[in-house]
């Protein structure tokens, strides 16, 4: 099962791995034609009606494969706005190859002529909500033809996800759909199809490029929209929080502040001025201070807990408290975590052990990353939080959903990049889900890395990764 949002990331990271969208189309297109074959006979009438984009170009690719039949393509709306170039190629394709097409410039102008089969592409997985001219009127008239109908992916008008469907909404005997089940469709009437059209499982298993296309911002948007981030470490060490939260920044959070012992407050403010530091009493986090740090973090979306804390009998006591009395989200770093798997809570917690401190935590691991892609899944569905264990392989996992993570390199061993990790997947998870923050953050943490190494060799500090994250977020793609 997989929903819309989700397979266009996949289709995105199985370009990056090397099976283009074009190549896609072609495997889906013939699989449309094929269930057009299994439901006529040769020779039948089809109709193909389709939108300007891939889900038209892939009834596109279909009339090629169904030459045996006597086949009509209409087009909504003219060619020349069509909206994929994959989808474009097709068309000239069937132009050049002299292909019976038809351009409905005006819904009231589609001529159906009684056909034995109406393929429905207009429109994709992508789309929801009322039906707009020309569809309207189009669905209307497939609607109201005697013909089998054939929908591609999802039948026009219906949510992939929830299977709603709007008013006039096509009514599909059959749906193709492709990779996967799409949630909506389980509560349709209609027989469906799942064809496989060769997107390999990596897609999906892989981080990669596809998961970045999660994050976009209205154009309207405010401070605050993209999140709001308490650090709460420092007192044995203070660049590690400091990182943090200029990660934080980094990766998109709107503000981000630091509370910490005041003994170090001015100089982790010292470390930049986009910092906003928030002191509490004491040279460490000790329980005193619980209760001052639990009311910051509740006026913020997400809490990183952990950075520079140290591991004094105290500050883990206070660890401890803190998060048996917190019920918002966080993510646990650094020494903060080896009291995680003994505290009752209520809070949504996101930790990024590596393996070391994964043995603290009582987890598991092995050397092959597909072995503790099993043992992590294991212990994430064991502790009943999402893990992101840091390795030459990520593993993020929370018990059910399992992603890998494949960037980064053996320059990242220097101190200080667990640090910036914590803090970009703070800012991640104000806008996203927990497995989706941490497979972003570990995947685009990595690829900092491998832009800084690919840029000036091995040598690389912790800042550097801080100052490569926007880049490595929203940057040119270089997959």
């Amino acid at each position: 099962m997989i929903t819309a949002e989700r397979m266009a990331v996949v289709d995105r990271n199985a370009a990056a791995l090397g099976v283009p969208q074009k190549q896609l189309m072609e495997s889906s297109g013939n699989a449309v034609a094929r269930a057009v074959r299994e439901a006529s006979e040769e020779g039948a009438q089809v109709a193909l009606v389709c939108g300007r984009g891939n889900n038209g170009g892939d009834a596109l690719v279909a009339a090629r494969f169904l030459k045996d039949y006597d086949v009509t393509v209409h087009l909504l709306g003219r060619a020349e706005t069509i909206t994929t170039d994959i989808a474009r190629e097709n068309w000239d394709a069937l132009q050049d190859a002299e292909f019976e097409t038809q351009v409905v410039r005006d819904s009231a102008d589609l001529a159906l002529d009684d056909p034995d089969v109406v393929v429905d592409a207009m429109l994709g997985t992508g789309i929801t909500g009322s039906l707009r001219e020309p569809e309207a009127t189009a669905a209307r008239a497939i609607n109201d033809s005697d013909a089998l109908v054939v929908a591609v992916d999802v039948p026009s008008g219906v949510d992939a996800n929830t299977g709603e469907a709007a008013a006039g909404a096509v009514e599909a005997d059959h749906v193709v759909t492709f990779h996967d089940m799409k949630p909506g469709l389980e509560s349709l009437k209609t027989e469906v199809t799942v064809a496989d059209i060769g997107i390999p499982a990596a897609a999906e298993t892989f981080v990669g490029p596809g998961d970045l296309t999660r994050l976009t911002r209205k154009s309207a948007s405010h401070k605050g929209d993209h999140g709001e981030v308490l650090v709460v470490g420092g007192g044995p060490y203070t660049g590690a929080p400091a990182l943090a939260a200029q990660a934080a920044l980094r990766a998109g959070a709107d503000l981000v502040r630091v509370a910490c012992p005041n003994n170090v407050a001015d100089e982790i403010q010292g470390y930049s001025e986009n910092l906003i530091v928030r002191p509490f009493e004491g040279e460490r986090f000790t329980p005193e201070a619980v209760d001052h740090v639990q009311s910051l973090a509740a006026e913020h979306d997400v809490t990183v807990l952990g950075p520079g804390l140290g591991d004094a009998q105290a500050t883990l006591t206070a660890v401890s408290n803190f998060l048996a009395g917190f019920s918002g989200t966080a993510v646990v770093d650094a020494d903060a975590l080896q009291v995680v798997p003994e505290v009752e809570t209520d809070a949504d917690l996101l930790c990024t052990p590596h393996q070391g401190e994964l043995r603290k935590m009582g987890g598991e691991t092995s050397d092959d990353w597909r072995e503790r892609e099993g043992l992590v899944t294991e212990f994430a569905a064991e502790v009943g939080h999402t893990l992101l264990v840091k390795g030459a392989y990520d593993i993020v996992s929370d018990g059910e959903t399992t992603r890998i993570g494949r960037t980064g390199n053996p320059g990242m061993t220097v101190g200080g990049t667990g640090d910036v990790l914590a803090g970009a997947t703070g800012a991640l998870a104000c806008t996203q889900p927990l497995v989706d923050a941490a497979a972003i953050a570990a995947y685009v943490n990595g690829r900092a890395g491998d832009r800084v190494v690919d840029r000036q060799g091995y040598g690389l500090v912790a800042t550097d990764l801080v100052d490569e994250l926007p880049l490595a977020l929203w940057g040119d793609d270089d997959e």
